[in-house]
């Protein structure tokens, strides 16, 4: 087996995504035959290097993906120091330690990927890939067609402007409306915050899609394993960038895709 950096190592061991096996390097908690690494970059070969990360060795284990359906009332961690109850609490006897890929807030719902393999956490997260992920959302209010519109160009948040989204609306009723929404960025609590940001709150939030996988036969709280067919399709989706072309990625929608609107009220 060739040399590598350390951080992809960690990760492909299933310890900790590659972001976070960063982390752990740069803590001082990874040693390479006996000595300690504080750098990132620093390459070792994990079949014949002594490679440890708090006095224990790394070794690789089988790789695990997850598919979960999310309840409410679950933070999207490993640990919590409020003691909330955690998502991998939902996986019962599992032997292999698994991390969540990305997040859903503690009052959201939804589709969660959960995986032990570092290096496809990492490529999944990361922001050059604009993997589409896609919500049902209840809103306050029955927001109007020039609010939609502003979802088509990027509305300006605190931490800069969102790009394109896309959403259509399903129902309305007793002033609230369910849309549903694609968003191509990951920023913290977005979409809660752009919606807040246009005069509509979010009532209640659930991821249905990511790439290509859903929920489709799960209920709240159960979860899957990946068939072979779909985890071939999203690395296909990440190493092919079919995304690109599949979902007509922002930056902009093309001028032709406008935005859908259904059962909009009168």
């Amino acid at each position: 087996m060739p040399v590598e950096r350390l951080q992809k190592i960690l990760a492909r061991a299933g310890l900790a995504s590659r972001r976070h096996s960063e982390e752990i390097i740069l803590a001082g908690r990874v040693s390479v035959n006996g000595k300690i690494v504080r750098e990132l970059g620093v390459k070792a070969d994990p079949s014949r290097d002594d490679i440890r990360v708090d006095g224990k060795p790394v070794r690789s284990e089988d790789k695990v993906y997850l598919l979960l359906y999310k309840p409410r009332g679950y933070v999207t961690t490993t640990s919590d120091p409020q003691s909330r109850r955690k998502v991998t609490d939902l996986l019962g006897g599992l032997s292999q330690r698994v991390f969540p890929v990305g997040r859903l807030d503690y009052d959201s719902e939804g589709l969660l990927l959960l995986t032990n393999d570092g290096n496809l956490s990492y490529v999944l997260t990361h922001p050059k890939f604009h993997l589409p992920k896609t919500y049902q959302i209840q809103v306050e209010g029955i927001p109007g067609a020039d609010v939609l519109e502003r979802f088509r160009s990027g509305i300006d948040l605190d931490d800069g402007p969102t790009a394109a989204a896309r959403v259509r609306v399903l129902r309305s009723q007793e002033a609230k409306t369910l849309v549903e929404m694609t968003i191509f960025e990951g920023k913290n609590r977005l979409i809660r915050r752009m919606w807040e940001a246009v005069g509509h709150p979010v009532i209640r939030l659930k991821r249905t899609r990511f790439a290509n996988l859903t929920l489709r036969g799960l209920r709240p709280g159960a979860h899957r394993e990946l068939t072979s067919a779909e985890l071939a399709q999203l690395r296909g989706i990440v190493e092919n960038r079919r995304v690109q072309k599949d979902f007509h990625l922002p930056g902009r929608i093309a001028s032709g895709d406008k935005i859908r609107q259904e059962g909009t009220p009168k």
